[in-house]
């Protein structure tokens, strides 16, 4: 298994909410949860009410009403509505 960080980059309209460098970020998919690891796949994907967390040095969660999120070469970044 592959270690190593990934991009998390979470943006409102007013402000940057978080960026920095985590080992996983789990996401409330329309369709359902999912998490992101190193090295996954690319994709967009729309976001539900719910909760981001992320993992690694830098926890943490943020509440979010919907939004959608890209994940492309290590990089996640989420536009939120908060």
């Amino acid at each position: 298994m592959a270690t190593g960080s990934i991009k998390l980059n979470i943006l409102s309209p007013e402000k940057t909410l978080f960026s920095g460098d985590v080992a996983s970020v789990s996401l409330p998919g329309l369709k359902a949860p999912f998490v992101v690891l190193y090295n996954h796949a690319p994709i967009m994907s729309v976001l539900n009410k719910g909760f981001i967390c992320w993992s690694g040095n830098n926890e943490g969660e943020v509440a979010i009403a919907g939004g959608f999120v890209e994940v492309k070469d290590n990089e996640v970044t989420v536009c939120v509505e908060v």
